[in-house]
Order: structure tokens, then C-alpha cells, then sequence
């Protein structure tokens, strides 16, 4: 046993961009450097990013732009939310950071846990070469939290962003239990990850005001009161590992694919436009999971906030068999679109949800007696012609190849609006910056 190596001790990462959206749109506009800017969500209608300059102008996150365009008289740039371009940009952050480890785990769109057990230097050492290299090598400003475990990672990463005089670095790993729960002893409870506005309250009437607190706090009442969740964050708030590492994200239960319009809809043919495109993304998605449907739902909606009738209504359609295929997906769709539709209304939204969604697999077929098996020789056909689309739109840009009913026209009333919108400088050629 003593001429064993001894396990080193966990030590994980967790990296994010900082304001990324935002971030990403200085990369390709560096003019924006130092102004306060804000990315608005989809048709233009709250902020969803915001810099530290437009922060200061106490601008809060989900501030409808109606309420806050005035301050552009003051200097604030607004930007339509380009999510190719954040994908994009997202896909090469995080291939930098997964050369520093091979155990990368992609969180969201600007966040990834990087297992740096065993590697050598230290955490702050490790953290400043990453946040250089993606700045040189992708232009993304970034913070690092380090930890014994991923939830102490994360609120490392969130003392990182919090304290200027950590210089975007927070190193917790190595640390005592007695000096471990004097470095998270002021970390609000709602700020610890898995815990949020939602449950703060009630541990903060039971005494647990603090990151400290919930992770003194007994883990068998915990468990009773809240969730067996609750207590492996208590857990990990120790330092003892509890939350399972995932090289990917699993599959989703359900793939949804929905939008509200630029401008009311009644129009039942422009309204199967809309579910033709967004069956189609869903469809994508699925694919790209490798899993097939079993049913689709579709629905559409009035505005909540109009004065005009108002109608909702959804339907569920069964399909004969699970499938990825874009044309059976869209041929259920557009006939419970038919079967909830109303003349007379002003539709302002419309959504596409792929329902009992279950892993890819050869479908078992009873076969004719005599002969081929046509319809498997059918599903084999539209895999490779799916299979084949999926590569060009991948290979030359998305909706490069499309179902002819989800074509339409650039100022079809349905599209979002997207008056602030930058060029997709990384994922369209007629939008490339030229240099020179």
C-alpha cells in the first residue's frame, strides 16, 4: 500500500465567459470596447446580456428595451441577440479550454468544468493560462473558480466575478475545512448553485443564510424537508464530491423549437410557414442527439397582453412509428396546426415540441413474406437523404437546404424582429469581415 501513488487530491475548474454575448460581439466590433452595451432577446424585447459599463447605468437584467432605448441619448448600444454568432464563438472558447485537460464538461453556451486533478502548478497559475489564452486565441474575457468539487467551483467562480481584487481567479482547492468555511461564510444562500431565489427563502427562515451554513447544516434533514439534491450540495459545499461527472450533456426528454412572431399573424398559411421552420430546427436537434419522436405537439397563441379576442389551443399527434425525419415530423405537425386553427385571430406565437423522445434505434419491421421490406427500405431512403441535408446546411450555413413549406419571404410577418442585429461574421460568407 505505501508503494501505491497516492490519489491526488480533486481539484476542478469551472471557466465562463464574461457577459458573453456582449463579449462576443466586441470580438468582430472592437469599437464597442469601453461603451456600455446590452444584447436584447428575441424581437428586440428585454436585455439579456449586459457589460459592467451599462451595469453602471443601472440597467437590471430583463429590462424591457421599451422602458430603456432612451438611454441610448447617453451612449448605450443595443445589439438583436445573433446566437449563430454565439454558438460559434461558444464552439471555439471551448475547444481552447479543453486543451488544458481531456475531462471537459460543457455546462452551458459560456460555461465548462475543466477536471484539473494531478496537473501541475497552481490553481492560479493553471486559471491565468487559460484566461490568456482564450483571450489572445478567441477575444473572450473569462473568470476561473477552482474547488474540490463542481459546486465549489461554481461559487468560486462567482467570488471571481464578485471581487475585483482577485484579479478574475478564485482558488478554494487545497483549503482546511475551518479555512473553507471562512472563505463561503459570507456567499448568500441564494447565490450557491442548485439553490437559487426560489428555495432561499425557506432555508433562510430555518437559519441557513449562507453557503457556511447550508454546509454545516444537517444533510438527513435537508434530505427530509427539501431534496436529496439539497444535501449533495451541502456535501460538496465540504469539499467531499457528490455530484456525478458528465463527459456530455444527456438527451433531452422533449425538443422544442418555438418563437413569438414580429407581428400578429391570421393568416393560416403564413402560420404553417412558421411550424414548418420551427419543425424543422426540432427535427434538427433531434437528430443531432440521435434520438427519434414518437409524437409532436404543436401550438398557437393570441398575445397575453393585447386587446383583441384571445385564443390558445395545442395538439398532440401521434406518429406511427419514432422517427427523426423531417418530412413525417412536419407532416404531424402541420395537421394538428390545421386542427387548432382559427380564422380571425391575431396570432402572436407559435411553438413545435417533439414528444416521447427516445434513443435512435433500427426499427424492428414485420416484413412481407415474400420480397424486400419496403417500408424499412423507405426509412433507410429518408435517413440518407436527412443525413445528407444536415451536412450541406452544417457545411454552408443553416437553412441552406429547406423543406419547400417552410420557405418564405425576408419580410414575412412571423420573423422576429431584429432591428439591432450584427452580421453572423463567423457563420455566414456574404457576412465575413474584410480586411484590407
Amino acid at each position: 500500500m505505501g508503494a501505491q501513488a497516492r490519489r491526488p487530491p480533486p481539484r476542478i475548474a469551472l471557466i465562463d465567459g464574461n457577459s458573453f454575448y456582449c463579449a462576443c460581439e466586441r470580438v468582430l466590433r472592437p469599437s464597442l470596447e469601453g461603451r456600455p452595451v446590452i444584447v436584447l432577446s428575441n424581437n428586440d424585447g428585454c436585455a439579456i446580456a449586459r457589460t459592467a459599463e451599462a451595469k453602471a447605468m443601472g440597467i437590471p437584467m430583463g429590462a424591457p428595451w421599451f422602458k430603456i432605448q432612451h438611454l441610448q441619448a447617453r451612449g448605450l448600444v443595443a445589439i438583436s441577440a445573433n446566437f449563430a454568432l454565439y454558438g460559434d464563438m461558444s464552439d471555439r472558447m471551448m475547444r481552447v479550454i479543453g486543451q488544458f485537460s481531456p475531462a471537459q464538461e460543457i455546462y452551458s453556451i459560456d460555461e465548462c468544468f475543466l477536471d484539473l486533478t494531478g496537473l501541475p502548478g497552481t490553481g492560479r497559475d493553471i486559471g491565468t493560462q487559460i484566461r490568456q489564452r482564450v483571450l489572445r486565441w478567441v477575444g473572450i474575457p473569462t473568470c476561473v473558480g477552482i474547488g474540490a468539487t463542481k459546486t465549489l467551483a461554481k461559487l468560486a467562480n462567482h467570488l471571481a466575478k464578485s471581487l475585483p481584487r482577485l484579479q478574475g481567479i478564485c482558488d478554494l482547492s487545497g483549503l482546511g475545512p475551518s479555512e473553507l468555511m471562512r472563505a463561503i461564510r459570507h456567499v448568500p444562500i441564494r447565490d450557491v448553485w442548485g439553490v437559487g431565489r426560489r428555495l432561499a427563502p425557506s432555508l433562510e427562515a430555518q437559519g441557513i443564510r449562507t453557503a457556511a451554513d447550508l454546509a454545516l447544516a444537517d444533510r438527513h434533514a435537508l434530505r427530509r424537508r427539501y431534496s436529496i439534491i439539497l444535501a449533495k450540495t451541502a456535501q460538496e459545499l465540504c469539499g467531499e464530491p457528490a455530484i456525478d461527472w458528465e463527459d456530455a450533456p444527456p438527451p433531452k426528454q422533449q425538443v422544442m423549437s418555438t418563437r413569438s412572431f414580429g407581428l400578429p399573424v391570421r393568416d393560416l398559411a403564413e402560420l404553417e410557414q412558421a411550424v414548418s421552420l420551427f419543425t424543422s430546427r426540432a427535427a434538427e436537434k433531434l437528430r443531432l442527439q440521435h434520438s427519434h419522436a414518437a409524437a409532436v405537439q404543436v401550438y398557437i397563441r393570441t398575445s397575453r397582453f393585447g386587446t383583441g379576442p384571445r385564443h390558445a389551443d395545442s395538439a398532440v399527434v401521434p406518429l406511427d412509428s419514432p422517427t427523426d425525419s423531417t418530412p413525417a415530423l412536419l407532416r404531424a405537425a402541420l395537421s394538428g396546426l390545421r386542427s387548432v386553427f382559427q380564422p380571425g385571430f391575431d396570432y402572436a406565437k407559435a411553438g413545435v415540441c417533439l414528444l416521447d423522445v427516445r434513443p435512435a434505434a433500427p426499427v424492428s419491421m414485420q416484413g412481407e413474406l415474400f420480397g424486400l421490406d419496403p417500408l424499412a427500405d423507405d426509412a433507410a431512403r429518408a435517413g440518407r437523404a436527412m443525413a445528407a441535408m444536415d451536412a450541406l446546411n452544417q457545411r454552408f450555413g443553416s437553412r441552406m437546404i429547406q423543406l419547400a413549406s417552410a420557405l418564405h419571404k425576408p419580410d414575412a410577418r412571423w420573423l422576429m424582429r431584429q432591428a439591432h442585429r450584427s452580421p453572423s461574421y463567423t457563420t455566414e460568407w456574404r457576412d465575413v469581415v474584410e480586411a484590407g
